[in-house]
């Protein structure tokens, strides 16, 4: 694509968002948005994932729940390496943070996140 193709489509998308209008994004969409996110960056399915999305003084407050993975309690050399479950915790609390806001385009005040217990992945057989 040449330059004054991309300045071209730069000028049509900058022309497009001045247009007068709104967008909405319905709260469903925004719970979808968070909860495969969440999932995803967790590591569990998505039906294991509970979230409610809330406003909260203009921005985005957001409650997770889900189990977290753990290795199997027989592996002690994976129970050793694993980091402790609070600061996977606080870790995956930052780090969903800034992929909601990323997502959603909105400010995200604040991220609650309970563990409802543990999974352990199951082991897959080689044949």
């Amino acid at each position: 694509m040449s330059a004054a193709a991309v300045e071209t489509l730069a000028g049509a998308s900058a022309a497009a968002s001045a247009a007068p209008g709104n967008v909405r994004v319905r709260p469903r969409v925004v719970d979808t948005v968070v909860r495969e996110a969440s999932a995803g960056m967790i590591g569990v399915p998505r039906d294991e994932v509970s979230v409610e999305v809330a406003e909260w003084g203009g921005d985005l407050a957001v409650r997770v729940t889900a189990r977290l993975p753990i290795p199997d309690l027989a592996d002690t050399e994976a129970i050793r390496a694993e980091t402790p479950i609070l600061v996977r915790a606080r870790d995956l609390q930052a780090a969903l943070a800034a992929e909601f806001a990323r997502l959603t385009g909105r400010e995200i005040r604040r991220v609650s996140f309970t563990v409802a217990g543990a999974v352990v992945p199951e082991r897959k057989r080689v044949r």
